[in-house]
């Protein structure tokens, strides 16, 4: 099933450098919850709680050498492999067999690279991907505003932003070092040649996220038929009813109604919920298509909210144009049919963004202008 959501739709992540996650490190005697922020390689979660001694580490707001976080990390894959009951980090078909979302950069980055030569090759394998997921969800949204707006400079601010996170092992690397300075050149390039993107660099990792990503409108799909998402709702608002029932209570869809339980949509993602606002196999109810439009209207006014306040606090004029075509860009094909957001509402976005900037070329053309006249 894929109809649990990380939240309603989020604020622009370009204003945002938030990219870092605690490290988990493994106590296989107890479980716990830890929390997530970016995007897993695998749906496939393996929950562990963090050790007393990481605990104190975290507290003393380190995590420790390369020697701790190697060791600790090897502890961690070890107790994600004994809570799943497998033996390594892929299956015999080469899918992902656990969760490395729990890991943060520096121990993925310490597997990646076998540090400590206390890893496998298929483990090694498995955290470049998950880093490289990571890094992709950064860059995505970024690539799907910059194709309506041909301004690439946003990508490049936000993969600087996220190198720049980096632990000091990797900071360390040639490798880090060269990506930093193509993508410092990109930024330069694309800042003086607007709409341009710059000549291609081995080095940059834009240049080869923007040559390897899929799908160019941007739109958040899960891959998943939207008539097998609408019957994975239909089980999932199914079982709320029996769970209610189960108490002698009503299942209810209206928060004004005094008796009966009503129905929790927190945990059903955009996509979901635009199933049932379409009523895709005419499966749900009338009070169940309104909630879930009245569900999906509060997630959006919550969006373009949010890019109204983050636009009032930036010094960029194209603040809030960005945000009402980020917040579009996100939207699966079915949210935006649902919500009645139209190509012609991304249009007058893109359109006034391209007023802001076409004006503020003209005001720098003035200015110039008036400096060489009266020097």
């Amino acid at each position: 099933m894929a109809i649990i959501s990380t939240g309603p739709v989020g604020t622009p992540s370009y204003l945002s450098s938030a990219y870092g996650r605690v490290a988990v490190l493994a106590d296989p005697g107890s479980g716990g919850a830890n929390g997530q922020d970016a995007p897993s390689s695998s749906s496939a979660a393996t929950v562990v709680t963090i050790s007393a001694a990481a605990q104190a580490r975290l507290a003393q707001g380190t995590i420790g050498d390369l020697a701790t976080v190697t060791t600790d990390a090897r502890a961690a894959l070890d107790a994600l492999y004994r809570a799943a009951k497998v033996s390594g980090p892929l299956a015999a078909d080469g899918t992902p067999a656990v969760d490395l979302s729990s890991l943060d950069r520096r121990a993925l980055y310490a597997v990646a690279t076998n540090g400590g030569g206390k890893f496998t090759a298929d483990e090694q394998q498995a955290a470049t991907s998950e880093l490289k997921a990571r890094f992709d969800a950064v860059l995505s949204p970024q690539a799907a505003v910059a194709r309506l707006t041909g301004d690439w400079s946003q990508i490049y601010k936000a993969a600087l932003d996220y190198v720049q996170g980096a632990g000091p092992e990797e900071k360390a690397s040639t490798a880090f070092q060269a990506q930093v300075a193509a993508l410092q050149q990109g930024l330069a390039a694309v800042t003086a040649a607007p709409g341009k993107l710059p000549q291609a660099n081995p080095d940059d990792p834009v240049a080869a996220f923007l040559a390897t990503s899929a799908g160019s409108d941007g739109a958040s799909q899960n891959g998943q038929d939207i008539s097998a998402v609408a019957d994975d709702v239909r089980t999932a608002l199914d079982a709320q009813k029996k769970a209610a029932a189960d108490k002698g209570l009503e299942l209810v869809f209206d928060p004004a109604r005094k008796t009966g339980q009503l129905v929790d949509l927190s945990g059903f993602d955009n996509r979901s919920l635009s199933a049932v606002a379409l009523d895709t196999g005419n499966q749900f109810s009338a009070e169940e298509v309104h909630a879930a439009k009245a569900e999906l209207s509060s997630r959006t006014r919550t969006a373009m909210l949010a890019a109204f306040k983050q636009a009032g606090g930036s010094s960029d004029p194209h603040a809030f144009s960005l945000g009402l075509i980020y917040t579009y860009t996100q939207m699966s094909t079915e949210e935006r049919q649902a919500m009645n957001f139209t190509p012609a509402f991304r249009d007058l976005a893109v359109q006034n963004y391209q007023s802001t900037s076409n004006l503020i070329s003209m005001l720098q053309q003035s200015s110039g202008d008036l400096s060489a006249l009266f020097g």
